[in-house]
């Protein structure tokens, strides 16, 4: 384990459980990790320091207490809704559509960290939930969770993400319609077998496990190669293929130089593990 520091938050619990391993916990189990405006900039500052990190190479988001969250935190919305008391509409459209900003960031900011994230959710996984977990790389969860679009049921349409990452995600316009339009709960076989999730485990324990030895592995290899896989990935899912092959032949113009090319031909000539350097 290492023993560099990382800031601490208010709703984030942040520890270094693996060697270039972090784990980033939703930390508010008595409100069951509901998102209030705390967390929405917390997000940001936390995965914006993992993203320089040179400690860490992959990250494991996991949700302290009996459930991995439930989405927004009403109060907090509707206390922040009550402030908004100018009379004229237009100007508290402008006012409500600039806070939507940084709120969206605070999951766009875990698809551009270049850090691998793997979500490991268990039991419940409401609303902003759904936004968090479709910005990340990889999605495990326990064989009791469950999950739900909860935004049409408060009188919203999704707005920080689901509506435009969890359909890229699956590939099946249908299914995320009637999930959306229905607010049904969908279950982790589903989950599974619709290519939400990629891995079931019976418990928190297990999956928390398996997500950091998954993690471990990750961060045994090139982190030249992993992030700029992640950055390429990320750009091509919004792109064309000639954009996306363009992007990558721009991109390993410089990084197939590194050392890590050979450290890693070096090592599978010798049979050894290779060891790469940090960023």
């Amino acid at each position: 384990m290492c023993s560099a520091q990382i800031p601490k938050y208010e709703t984030l619990n942040i520890t270094r459980p693996r060697d270039m391993v972090v784990q980033v916990e939703l930390n508010r189990p008595e409100k069951r990790n509901a998102m209030n405006h705390v967390f929405w900039r917390e997000m940001v500052e936390c995965f914006n320091y993992l993203d320089g990190d040179s400690e860490c190479r992959a990250v494991v988001l996991t949700g302290a207490g009996k459930i991995f969250t439930a989405g927004l935190d009403l109060g907090d919305f509707a206390s922040m809704s009550s402030m908004q008391r100018d009379d004229d509409v237009g100007r508290r459209a402008f006012r409500l559509r600039q806070g939507l900003k940084p709120m969206q960031e605070s999951f766009t900011v875990i698809e551009r960290c270049t850090k691998p994230v793997i979500a490991a959710i268990h039991s419940a996984c409401v609303g902003g939930g759904l936004d968090m977990t479709s910005a990340c790389d990889i999605r495990y969860c326990t064989s009791d969770a469950w999950f739900q679009v909860k935004e049409v049921d408060i009188g919203l349409a999704a707005d920080v993400g689901t509506l435009q990452r969890f359909p890229k995600v699956v590939g099946n316009d249908s299914w995320v319609r009637e999930l959306v339009y229905s607010v049904r709960k969908f279950y982790a076989d589903e989950a599974l077998s619709m290519g939400f999730v990629s891995r079931i485990f019976p418990d928190k324990k297990a999956m928390v496990e398996g997500a950091l030895e998954l993690a471990v592995l990750i961060a045994s290899k090139s982190p030249i190669a992993v992030q700029g896989s992640k950055v390429n990935l990320v750009y091509s899912r919004d792109h064309g293929v000639a954009d996306g092959l363009e992007h990558v032949r721009v991109w390993n113009q410089s990084m197939s130089q590194s050392e890590d090319l050979a450290q890693a031909a070096k090592a599978a000539m010798l049979k050894e593990t290779p060891i790469f350097s940090k960023l």
